[in-house]
């Protein structure tokens, strides 16, 4: 934690002392903490370390509980401007409290709060990237139990960890370049929410409902068509291009003329390999193994290492389409950079379809592959080959592909462009942290107006 600038370092014990910040909390412990039977559907969040993701507090699937058992809580009432850090199993995470709809959320065991008792010397902006920064991240590591995925640092270890303490001037003007990179991220991510929001219901509504075949079905006028086109979002010309009439096949009725085919059968599932069998022969030479928590992660972080001259079958790179079998279940577009396949995925490709039309109907089934491999009576669910044989998909004729081919698939070209650039960023805004808590960097004539 050195400071090319000799700035002041401080304790957190030394904060409090000097009433700059109050004493940390964590949540409740023991048998008032909240269990299941307490959760409700709305109310107050209750906040585990799993609910910070991406230096954000994900309010849409965590956890509530009602405001009567909130109040019979001791601690943990973390509110908006408290930065977030957890320090139990997954330690590390950060995130600040924003403008939240309840007075207050509550904090588990794994997570603490810490609140700026002084802002006129220490910002909370400034304090969440200091947390975020390699020295500090390391540091935790290494003080925590273990120093492992289920490490664990206490509110009394915590009062010993250092904190580097820059003029508030600096520290805003540090926040202030780091949150315009993180602010351009965020954008990115809520877009591609949208898009991908808007892919899957178009998908889902032609390929699946047969929304259009419906209409096609039900109008008795031009008018009805005309008015059918826009209610559905497509061009006369493309609802046009629909059936407008159901058939019997072997997946239930579907449009008239429309191919049946298991998804086996519109793209080439290929299993990964078991890379310990594949350890580079140069450590200056290699290939970062793509496993499930890498997938989940959306980078490759480089804990495990494979021979880069493995089969190019099995070597991923962005763009690519991922699908994890066993374990978590989950399907993705791969954007963080070559790696090498383990085994448990699948990259998916196909010599006859576009990667829009097999990734959705893999994403289809998805559900129900994790619900078969849920109910399967071992330590880690899977699914077999013979599942992909079984999960049906409908194909149109290649006029109708064709056109709905130009509506859907530039909204997941932008989605992994959007991706790529959050990649780009974020390697920038790492790459400037540790420059600009060290005074490497000069931001005296950087201005801010907050």
């Amino acid at each position: 934690m050195k400071s090319k600038l000799k700035w002041e370092i401080k304790t957190v014990e030394e904060l409090i002392h000097e009433d700059i910040i109050y004493k940390p909390i964590d949540g409740n412990h023991g048998n008032i903490h909240p269990t299941s039977k307490d959760f409700t559907n709305d109310g107050i969040p209750f906040i585990m370390a799993s609910d910070i993701k991406d230096s954000a507090i994900d309010l849409k699937n965590c956890k509530y509980i009602s405001e009567k058992t909130a109040s019979s809580l001791q601690k943990g009432f973390a509110k908006s401007g408290d930065v977030l850090l957890t320090h139990k199993a997954t330690i590390g995470r950060t995130a600040i409290v924003r403008a939240i709809n309840s007075p207050y959320i509550i904090l588990t065991p794994q997570v603490t709060y810490y609140r700026i008792k002084n802002t006129n010397i220490l910002s909370n902006r400034y304090l969440k990237y200091y947390f975020d920064s390699k020295d500090f991240q390391d540091l935790l590591y290494s003080w925590a139990s273990g120093g492992s995925t289920r490490a664990y640092i206490g509110i009394t270890a915590q009062r010993k960890l250092p904190i580097v303490l820059p003029p508030l001037p600096t520290q805003k003007k540090i926040a202030h370049i780091l949150s315009t990179l993180d602010d351009k991220i965020e954008l990115n991510r809520q877009m591609n929410r949208t898009l991908e929001a808007m892919a899957q219901a178009l998908f889902k509504s032609w390929f699946v409902d047969f929304d259009p075949v419906h209409a096609k079905m039900q109008a008795k006028t031009e008018a009805d068509l005309d008015t059918a086109a826009q209610e559905l979002g497509i061009s006369r010309d493309t609802l046009d291009l629909f059936p407008n009439t159901l058939v019997e096949s072997e997946m239930g009725m579907v449009p008239e003329g429309w191919e049946v085919k298991p998804l086996d059968k519109i793209a080439h599932y290929q299993n990964g390999l078991a890379l310990q069998k594949f350890r580079p022969k140069d450590e200056n030479n290699f290939l970062p193994v793509l496993k499930i928590a890498q997938l989940k992660k959306g980078y490759a972080d480089g804990e495990e290492k494979a021979d880069p001259n493995i089969k190019p079958e099995c070597i991923v790179d962005n763009g690519d389409v991922v699908f994890s079998w066993s374990g978590s279940l989950l399907v993705d577009v791969w954007c963080g950079g070559k790696v090498a396949l383990n085994q448990h995925l699948f990259k998916v490709t196909s010599s006859e379809y576009a990667k829009w039309f097999y990734y959705y109907w893999t994403k289809q089934h998805l559900e129900n592959f994790q619900r078969i491999a849920k109910d399967k009576a071992v330590t880690m669910g899977h699914i077999k080959r013979s599942h992909l044989s079984e999960a049906m998909c409908t194909i149109p004729d290649d006029k109708l592909f064709a056109s709905v081919e130009k509506i859907i698939q530039p909204l997941m070209e932008k989605q992994i462009l959007n991706r790529l650039e959050i990649n780009n960023l974020q390697k920038t805004r790492d790459t400037l942290l540790p420059k600009l808590l060290s005074g490497e960097l000069d931001v005296s004539e950087v201005e801010v107006s907050w």
